[in-house]
Formats: C-alpha cells, sequence, structure tokens
C-alpha cells in the first residue's frame, strides 16, 4: 500500500507548480486581453468561453509536457513559463491579424474565437511536441 503511494509527496510539488503556473497564466492572458472575459462568460457569451477555453488548454498541454521531460520543479516552472510566452505571443499575432477580435468576442460572434482557440491550441501542440529535451 505505501509503495502506491510513494510518489505522492512529487505528485502533490508538481500539480501545485502546475497549479501556480495557470494561475499566473490566466491573470496575465485576462490582463492582456481587450475584453473582460469572465464577465463575458457569466453573461453567457460563448465566444468568450471558446476563447478562453481554449487559450487554457492550449496552455496546459506543454505545461504537461513540462512536467513528463522536467528534471526537477524548476525545470518544470521554467518550461512552463515558456510555454506561457509562445500562448501569449500567439495572442498578440492574432490579436494583430484580426484587430477587431475583442468587439467581435465582446458581440458573441464565434467565428474569431474558434480560429483564436484554434491558433492557441495549433501553438501549444508544437509548443508540447518541442519540449522533447
Amino acid at each position: 500500500m505505501l509503495a502506491s503511494i510513494s510518489g505522492l509527496g512529487a505528485f502533490l510539488a508538481y500539480f501545485a507548480t502546475a497549479a501556480a503556473l495557470v494561475a499566473v497564466y490566466l491573470v496575465i492572458y485576462l490582463l492582456a486581453t481587450a475584453h473582460d472575459e469572465l464577465a463575458l462568460i457569466r453573461r453567457g457569451v460563448t465566444a468568450a468561453a471558446i476563447a478562453l477555453g481554449g487559450s487554457l488548454v492550449a496552455f496546459t498541454l506543454p505545461l504537461a509536457a513540462s512536467i513528463y521531460n522536467a528534471q526537477g520543479l524548476l525545470d518544470c516552472a521554467v518550461w512552463g513559463l515558456v510555454a506561457l510566452i509562445v500562448q501569449m505571443g500567439v495572442y498578440w499575432a492574432v490579436r494583430a491579424a484580426l484587430p477587431e477580435m475583442s468587439r467581435q468576442i465582446e458581440a458573441g460572434e464565434n467565428a474569431p474565437a474558434v480560429f483564436l482557440a484554434a491558433a492557441s491550441l495549433a501553438a501549444g501542440v508544437i509548443n508540447a511536441a518541442a519540449m522533447t529535451y
């Protein structure tokens, strides 16, 4: 029985590190966007949920890869920050390509939200695959 939970301490440490990185990501992402996703989601604006949800999943894919490949907690955190930078870069690139994106998401238009989510996921998958150090 004890052998089956011998890795519990490491699990908790990596899980806490990942949770902290997710929290940092969400704070930075929510501050960077020109619209208030959480308020929009509370109002039932699906476009905001698609954009934020896609971005969150896209960030956690390389974060999971960093946990899997990490040589320690610091290594995991550094690569988690790399994933954060990549995802913010995707957001800014899509925002530059679609300057009306925030207004459209606020208006409940799903097309830019789906594109942002897809671009985020594409970058997240590539980022996760590249984390094979």
